[in-house]
């Protein structure tokens, strides 16, 4: 049985997928505190964190009003839309990657903002957790 992906689901996967090609590992959906949820959470190979949210259309934008609550957990910001996304929207001030459900390309990198070191062992910490959490219920559902 296949699922079929939504348009922002699509994003995200491409967007992980290009990740991938920067040394990152990547978990979508990631809560780093309550009432925040990333789409795409990525961990880089010095540590950092990137969070990617994927908005597929002007409405699905305009109704996100949490974004700027997400800069204080990552050390780099960026918006992934598909080649369609008007990005004139989109603060100049933010990192840009044009994607697709298969890859993607940065146009425009985040510039950075270092987390502190212990807000860093923290989410490296819960990163990990989630990641084997998720793991382990594909490994053994009824877990």
């Amino acid at each position: 049985m296949t699922v079929e992906l939504q348009p922002g689901q699509r994003l995200a996967r491409g967007v992980s997928r290009h990740l991938v090609t920067h040394g990152f590992v990547s978990i979508e959906e990631f809560v780093p505190t309550r009432g925040l949820r990333v789409d795409v959470m990525g961990l880089g190979p010095r540590g950092e964190f990137w969070v990617i949210e994927c908005k597929s259309s002007r409405a699905d934008y305009m109704s996100d009003s949490k974004w700027q609550g997400y800069l204080d957990w990552c050390d780099r910001f960026f918006w992934a839309v598909d080649t369609d996304f008007p990005t004139e929207l989109l603060p100049a001030e933010t990192g840009l990657i044009i994607a697709d459900a298969y890859d993607a390309e940065i146009v425009r990198m985040s510039p950075e903002a270092k987390l502190a070191g212990a807000r860093r062992k923290k989410m490296i910490q819960k990163f990990a957790m989630d990641a084997a959490r998720r793991l382990h219920g594909l490994r053994d559902p009824r877990l």
